[in-house]
């Protein structure tokens, strides 16, 4: 039974591994560089299906590449910053957003500001205007929802105060594109980084970053592009100039597929809610500290049991039952302070649109046998 779809989703959309292995046999071509019709063109394909899902009409502006971590990457190493610079982020971000920047940090290249959350895992709105106001920052970079505890933030007011004060804003969309609406113009968003394999249902090796006509950034890596070769630098063109060296094709082939099916099949996120609170409660009627979220969230559930450390409790529930979830620090490390899960983490179990209530109901009596047990 898989209840890590906040990792990667399984099962993925209906089709998907043969899309792969067509693409995989097919006679290969390079966009830019083949001779073959653009329908036949899975890069362009994904840009198209992307635009829309995103609600752009600049589809030459997304930037595809092998996850949201080099999509991160590319946003933050390649922002033209000045030393001196501030960027205001988060306790609730992913190592993908908090590396680069505390690598940049190190370098004296940046000033960083990490602005706290509640116990829900949510951005304490009135600490995030203060550290604006305090830093007046060029960059701000926020998470849209929660790996840990599934909290879905307030993005739209969060950008709106950060654009008041003239910084560019970084959306990590890596757990709700697909699952929630991502509207990045009513959002805010100048960027906005995805990933393929977790809510979009697509093959893992597939993400991208949709960067505003307004942000230009500095490639962070050079090569071949099929385009403008006679140059020394990187084509100036989007999105060439940030998308150097062979596309992988059968997995923007797979994810062509996944988006194309997730167009004719909307999740349906009551159904969802109703089975997350479904285990949420039960999980609480057994003793279990369940990190609790009010409001929007993905289906996340993070929690503790008295007596048990939590890897402990993910062995017994993979090796003992089956069942697939995840136990730590999830690659946030810093939101475990603020939810009380510190600093050994938390058990996550995380739904998808394919989870049965039939599961649900199965997990609650797999955490009572063992649990009564000990």
């Amino acid at each position: 039974m898989y209840l890590n779809n906040a990792a990667t989703s399984w099962p993925k959309a209906p089709g998907l591994g043969q899309e792969v292995a067509k693409a995989t046999d097919e006679i290969p071509f390079h966009p830019g560089r083949s001779g073959f019709a653009a329908d036949e063109d899975p890069v362009a394909g994904c840009r198209a299906a992307l635009a829309r899902l995103l609600g752009s009409g600049e589809a030459n502006r997304i930037v595809l590449c092998q996850h949201a971590t080099k999509a991160l990457n590319l946003a933050i190493q390649g922002f033209p910053f000045v030393p001196g610079d501030k960027v205001v982020t988060t306790a609730l971000e992913h190592n993908s957003v908090l590396r680069p920047l505390f690598r940049l940090e190190k370098r004296g290249l940046i000033q960083l500001s990490i602005v706290p959350v509640n116990a829900e895992g949510r951005v304490k709105e009135d600490a995030f205007e203060k550290a604006l106001h305090e830093r007046s920052p060029r960059l701000v970079v926020v998470n849209h929802a929660s790996n840990v505890t599934g909290a879905i933030q307030n993005v739209e007011a969060l950008f709106r105060a950060a654009h008041r004060l003239g910084a560019v804003t970084l959306l990590d969309a890596s757990q709700t594109l697909g699952l929630v609406d991502v509207d990045m113009r009513r959002m805010g968003a100048d960027m906005t980084a995805f990933t393929g394999h977790k809510y979009l249902l697509g093959p893992v090796g597939t993400g991208g970053l949709y960067v505003s006509p307004d942000v230009e950034l500095e490639p962070i890596l050079v090569g071949g592009t099929g385009i403008r070769s006679d140059l020394r630098d990187m084509p100036p063109e989007m999105p060439g100039r940030l998308e150097a060296g062979t596309p992988n094709l059968p997995a923007f082939a797979g994810l062509r597929h996944a988006l194309s099916w997730q167009e004719q099949n909307k999740p349906d996120r009551d159904q969802l809610d109703r089975l997350c609170r479904r285990l949420e409660e039960g999980l609480v009627n057994m003793g279990a500290n369940v990190v609790q979220v009010t409001g929007n969230k993905t289906p996340v559930i993070s929690l503790t049991l008295p007596g048990w450390n939590v890897e402990e409790v993910g062995y017994v529930l993979q090796k003992g039952y089956g069942i697939c979830c995840r136990t730590g620090l999830h690659c946030a490390p810093l939101i475990h302070r603020y939810i009380g899960t510190a600093p050994t983490g938390s058990l996550r179990l995380s739904l998808s649109r394919f989870t049965t209530a039939a599961e649900v109901d199965h997990v609650l009596d797999v955490f009572k046998e063992f649990t009564g047990s000990r």
